[in-house]
């Protein structure tokens, strides 16, 4: 079986060489709307092409980092299954927290992807090398970005990132070669 992507050639020279992914949670990560149960609990709905995406970062040597301005024990344990050791929770200034997440990490703005999907999260992405947005985004966070995914946030955008940047890096194949046996 061979991979039916394609991507733009012009798009994958500008994802090449990304070592850090950022990610926004709500509207990316998730759907954007905010569940409460009748405790007030957070529920969060992930999508499972999402967190593969994120893991199949990680065997391709691109750290996946989650910046984001809510905290919930939900996403704690998501963002823990998929062994994503990077995250920034409660954050509503998240360029800081980028930096801080560079630095440790060796890396400079021009090897970080970023993901978001409203303003707060353009102080990342707009620093980023390469930026994205899932196609809900707000109107100045997709007219900053270099790529706008087609499937929505929280139904497989962040798979799609995953996926572009892994073409771009030359990993791609062989991770499906290994998955598909």
């Amino acid at each position: 079986m061979q991979p039916a992507l394609h991507f733009d050639p012009e798009l994958l020279l500008k994802a090449q060489g990304i070592r850090v992914a950022f990610f926004d949670v709500d509207g990316v990560l998730t759907d954007g709307g905010l569940y409460f149960s009748e405790q007030g609990e957070a529920l969060k709905r992930f999508h499972t092409l999402d967190g593969h995406g994120l893991k199949l970062l990680q065997r391709a040597g691109i750290t996946p980092v989650v910046i984001t301005g809510r905290d919930s024990k939900a996403l704690r344990v998501r963002l823990a299954a998929l062994g994503v050791v990077h995250a920034h929770f409660g954050t509503e200034d998240k360029r800081p927290a980028a930096e801080q997440t560079l630095q440790t990490l060796g890396c400079t703005w021009d090897q970080a992807a970023g993901m978001g999907d409203d303003w707060p999260d353009l102080p990342v992405l707009t620093r980023c090398h390469f930026a994205c947005a899932p196609p809900n985004a707000q109107a100045e966070v997709l007219a900053a970005a270099d790529y706008v995914t087609t499937r929505a946030g929280g139904a497989g955008a962040v798979r799609e990132l995953c996926d572009l940047l892994l073409v771009a890096s030359g990993q791609y194949v062989t991770l499906f070669d290994e998955a598909c046996g």
